[in-house]
This record gives structure tokens, C-alpha cells and sequence, in this order.
């Protein structure tokens, strides 16, 4: 992962773009194919950078892919950070998540194309949204929001189910989305321990407004 320190001088700038360059590159070739046998000529290439600055940041392929999966599930936790704050009930972040998740299969194709692709593997990352999410778990569980359970087996649940929502929408692109995303979230809260009406109006409250923070 970049480091969140600016770069000190025009070297460490130039080297932390030619980094993010190749992890840019990586990501769009798990977005358009998830083809990680690609060679490191073609990814630096993609990257417009030479094939010898590949060595200079990453000592294989497979650390080079593992970083640009990183970098999607850290951009991926920052969005939601950005577009939730200020909401304090675990259930309603929860249904938001859901439903943003499946507004950015538009808003953010490659990024989503990644999670579709790689997703799964990481689903106990401690970056990105999972972390994020198994603390909201907690706290649900923590407040009595949601039924007792152990909040590892929790996120297995819900992030499963999140990741079934992005590989439908970009399977069926004709369903609505919006909808889908909502009746799945509903399934979820009851799956959670909320009673159905609850999780019915909780799956339906407006989401937060996205001028507040960029739009999805």
C-alpha cells in the first residue's frame, strides 16, 4: 500500500507514481479479464512505464495483484466512510452498504469488477470494507440491535451475500438495481434478528445525500 506520508522530494514523488502507475494497471487487467498470467512487459506497458521500474516496487506478479487488490478494497472502505458518516445504527449501515454497493457497479465499474473477481479471498481482509463492516457487526451485536452471534460467522454472512449482489448486477443488468439491492438488504437485517417490519423500513430510509461527499 502507498504510504499515506506525501512523497518528500521530486524522486519519491516520481517513484510513487511509477508505483501507483503499475498497481493502476494491475487493476484494470483484474477488472477486464482477471488474468493474473499476464506478462510483466504487458503490465508495464499498461503502466507506460519501463519494464525494469516493475523490480524497483514489486518483487513478483503476484505481490504486484495483491497490492492492487489492496488498493480497490481501501478505496472501496474510504467511499462508504465518506458517504455514511453520521449514520450510528449498525442495521441501517448495513441495508446502505448494500445498497451503494450495488449503485457503484455503475459509478464504479473496474473497482467493482475487482471485488467480483477477488472479492471472496479477501472477505477477513483487515483493509478495505471488512474491517469496517465486522465493526459495525460488533456494535449491533454489542447494542442488541442484532441476534448473538459470534461477528466473524456475521460477516461471512453478509459479506457473502454483498458479493452475490455485485455478481448480479453485472450478470443481470436489466433487473433493477435499486430494488434488488433493497429487498436484499431486507432479507438480511431479518437474517440479522431484526423483526420484518423493522427491517423493512430500515432497508427503505433515504440514503444519505451524495453531495455531501461525491456522487454514486
Amino acid at each position: 500500500m502507498p504510504s499515506s506520508a506525501p512523497p518528500r522530494n521530486r524522486f519519491e514523488r516520481r517513484r510513487a507514481e511509477t508505483r501507483q502507475a503499475l498497481v493502476r494497471a494491475a487493476r484494470r487487467i483484474l477488472a477486464e479479464t482477471g488474468d493474473t498470467a499476464v506478462s510483466i512487459q504487458a503490465i508495464a506497458e499498461r503502466a507506460d512505464v519501463g519494464f525494469g521500474s516493475f523490480y524497483n516496487h514489486f518483487e513478483s506478479k503476484t505481490e504486484l495483484f495483491d497490492a492492487a487488490v489492496a488498493d480497490a478494497l481501501e478505496e472501496f472502505g474510504r467511499t462508504f466512510d465518506e458517504r455514511l458518516t453520521g449514520i450510528d445504527d449498525p442495521a441501517e449501515l448495513v441495508a446502505a452498504g448494500f445498497r451503494l454497493s450495488a449503485r457503484m457497479t455503475g459509478s464504479h465499474p473496474e473497482l467493482m469488477q475487482v471485488l467480483r473477481r477477488r472479492g471472496l479471498e479477501h472477505l477477513h481482509s483487515d483493509r478495505g470494507l471488512a474491517p469496517r463492516a465486522l465493526r459495525d457487526l460488533e456494535l449491533g451485536v454489542a447494542s442488541g440491535r442484532f441476534t448473538p452471534v459470534e461477528p466473524a460467522v456475521a460477516l461471512s454472512a453478509v459479506g457473502g451475500t454483498l458479493l452475490s449482489l455485485i455478481e448480479l448486477r453485472f450478470a443481470r443488468p436489466d433487473l433493477d438495481g435499486d430494488e434488488a439491492a433493497t429487498d436484499l438488504a431486507e432479507m438480511v437485517l431479518r437474517m440479522l434478528g431484526l423483526p420484518a417490519a423493522d427491517a423493512r423500513e430500515v432497508a427503505r430510509r433515504p440514503l444519505p445525500d451524495p453531495d455531501r461527499s461525491g456522487s454514486i
